[in-house]
């Protein structure tokens, strides 16, 4: 189906269904490749929420968040080994998500991009300019959304 599969995970139950449907989509191929990626959140000028760890200080350091990062998807990677025997590679940025999620995709060049909804819903993402309906309307691959 794919051959390369982009997954951002949060560590929150609707990243954890986006994980599985990843996984289910690089398991009907061989040598297919899953990457794990997590961007930390900021909440407010003094704090950086990192899904599955809680908030972190503002003022920790860009090792210290990049490391509660790292729990995220190591056990997001964990995970998805539990899934089947695939390649998986994990990656930990830090800015803006949508804009990170795209330009992951485009960098690795991955053939579907798998996000979690939150469940803005139309008007309150139309407002909120939710990671997902800028993701899915800005990229060039495939993108699956699930809720």
């Amino acid at each position: 189906m794919f051959n390369t599969v982009l997954v951002a995970v949060d560590g929150s139950e609707n990243s954890k269904k986006a994980l599985n449907v990843a996984c289910h989509l690089v398991k009907q191929e061989d040598n297919a490749t899953l990457h794990i990626l997590h961007i930390p959140e900021s909440l407010s000028h003094d704090t950086v929420l990192v899904w599955g760890i809680g908030a972190i200080p503002m003022e920790a350091s860009s090792k210290q968040v990049t490391a509660a990062g790292r729990k995220v998807v190591e056990g997001a990677k964990a995970e998805a080994q539990e899934n089947g025997d695939f390649k998986i590679e994990t990656h930990v940025e830090q800015g803006d998500p949508s804009r990170l999620i795209l330009n992951k995709a485009r960098d690795l060049g991955v053939e579907a991009i798998v996000l979690g909804s939150r469940g803005l819903g139309g008007f309150g993402g139309l407002i909120m300019g939710s990671v997902s309906h800028k993701v899915t309307h800005n990229a060039k691959s495939t993108v699956i959304t699930v809720r």
